[in-house]
């Protein structure tokens, strides 16, 4: 949202100055003015031919209730190709401005068309005869396809779709059998939600609106309800069971899909002046008021007493209990605030808890002689003296700073070094910090960028592109492949 924030706003364009480049983005309006209908059907035909353009402008119905005082989100002139456009873009900003302009001028165009074909396919295997068939689509004519298709959300969907993706064949052919696979397959369960999935289904039961939905997800990523795995998928924690669970139990009326779907319905219809808005008001909150009251005196208050554990304190005997705290999850003693005594665990395949105790160093305090401990703060595990406050010694446990042989090409003098954020991300940055505040995510390359006066480039990794190397400077598109770098170098 913040950068089609700024496409809307405005960005520099060379002399053309400050432009914005798409409408308002806080809608779920469809409707298109008629000047842009106009602009947009002229660019397809000619760019893409007759064949593409429909005999009249493509019509959607709004979902109901849509924010119609603004047009669909489209661009402000679609004579602004994004690749025209590009150098003037952050890489960010060019996707976004990308995406909404191809789904526009995709919206306006014939649709794609599949022949729906259903192949038989002969097989013989000494006396025996097998038949194999396969139904699928043969794509027979682009259409909008040609400026904008879809992306698949995981593998799954993608394998599913590469199934019905036939390719075109003639009656009589000879195939080649390549490979023969024996798979059983079983129904298995829907794939957990992605950001983009999760969003779709709001959206579907009608919940939230465009504005909203960026903090939707941002919530329940940022208080770690959710965690994103490798594939991107939404896994709920610990904490985000705990939480549906109380909230559930104790408001059914309100934390269901038909209870939030309907109060959006109420108030459209307060804004539309169908319905008094003290009324609608009164029927929320009094059944709400009594579960309120019942909460407050039947629901667990896991903060205070914490999820009861089979563990017991090592200091005064007492049963320890899981809380949460600003950085997860901890094990600490039933007896608060009479034993201070505090853990952390870690869980094991089998679902269980073990206390996760890291080994303390043997050496003493250079500082004072007393024993050295592993601590825990709010920027992660550390060495400390165990004569603290007395003694304030301390020391990271992180591995130390790893030069990569470069000299640093701000300064001239440093040494560059992959070093870690307090997070525990990597970056890359100079040793004579703070004095030189060279810095970058991306491992550093020591050479000038061929196109413009940058001192060095970055190397990257995607799954589309491969290994490449890049140019820093904001404006400029130096792209190499790293293969095609090294042989040239050779």
């Amino acid at each position: 949202m913040m950068i089609a924030q700024r496409l809307y706003e405005g960005v520099e364009l060379g002399d053309e100055g400050s432009v914005g480049l798409i409408t308002y983005m806080r809608t779920d309006s469809v409707r298109v003015s008629p000047d842009a209908l106009t602009e947009v059907r002229e660019a397809i035909e000619s760019t893409y031919g007759k064949d593409f353009l429909p005999e009249k402008p493509n019509e959607y119905k709004s979902r109901k209730a849509a924010q119609e005082a603004h047009e669909a989100i489209r661009p402000s002139s679609v004579a602004r190709h994004p690749d025209e456009i590009k150098k003037y873009l952050q890489e960010d900003e060019y996707k976004v401005y990308k995406l909404i302009w191809q789904r526009f001028v995709a919206s306006q165009m014939t649709p794609a068309v599949f022949d729906q074909t259903s192949i038989d396919i002969e097989a013989k295997a000494a006396s025996e005869s097998f038949t194999f068939r396969v139904t699928g689509s043969v794509l027979k004519f682009e259409g909008f396809l040609k400026v904008y298709e879809e992306s698949k959300d995981a593998k799954d969907e993608e394998d599913e779709a590469l199934k019905h993706k036939l390719p075109a064949l003639e009656v009589g052919q000879k195939l080649t059998l390549r490979e023969l696979k024996p798979e059983q397959h079983f129904t298995e369960p829907p794939p957990r939600y992605t950001q983009a999935s999760l969003i779709k289904e709001l959206e579907e039961k009608g919940i939230g609106r465009p504005s909203t939905y960026a903090t939707i997800v941002g919530t329940i990523l940022n208080r770690e309800y959710v965690n994103e795995d490798e594939s991107k998928r939404l896994r709920p924690t610990r904490l985000g069971l705990l939480v549906t669970d109380l909230l559930v139990g104790s408001f059914p009326d309100i934390l269901n899909v038909e209870f939030t779907a309907g109060m959006e319905d109420e108030l459209d219809k307060i804004e539309e002046g169908t319905e008094n808005w003290v009324t609608a008001i009164r029927n929320f909150y009094k059944p709400f008021e009594k579960d309120l009251a019942e909460a407050e005196k039947s629901m667990p208050s896991v903060k205070g007493e914490g999820q009861k554990t089979d563990l017991v304190c090592d200091k005064c005997g007492s049963p320890m209990v899981i809380k949460w705290g600003r950085n997860g999850e901890f094990l600490a003693c039933s007896s608060y605030p009479e034993c201070e005594n505090t853990k952390n665990f870690v869980y094991t395949e089998d679902g269980s808890i073990k206390i996760d105790e890291p080994e303390a160093p043997k050496e003493p305090c250079p500082k004072c002689g007393k024993a050295l401990a592993v601590r825990f703060s709010k920027f992660g595990k550390f060495i400390g003296c165990t004569g603290y406050p007395d003694c304030d010694y301390k020391q990271s446990s992180k591995a130390p700073p790893r030069s990569i042989g470069m000299v640093c090409p701000d300064c001239g003098k440093g040494d560059v070094q992959e070093r870690r954020s307090r997070r525990g991300k990597p970056f890359f940055g100079c040793n004579r910090y703070p004095e030189c505040k060279f810095a970058t995510w991306d491992p550093p390359i020591l050479e000038p960028c061929p196109d413009c006066d940058a001192k060095y480039l970055v190397e990257k990794v995607t799954k589309r592109d491969g290994r490449f190397r890049k140019c820093v400077q904001p404006g400029c598109n130096y792209r190499e492949a790293m293969e095609e770098a090294e042989a040239v170098n050779a």
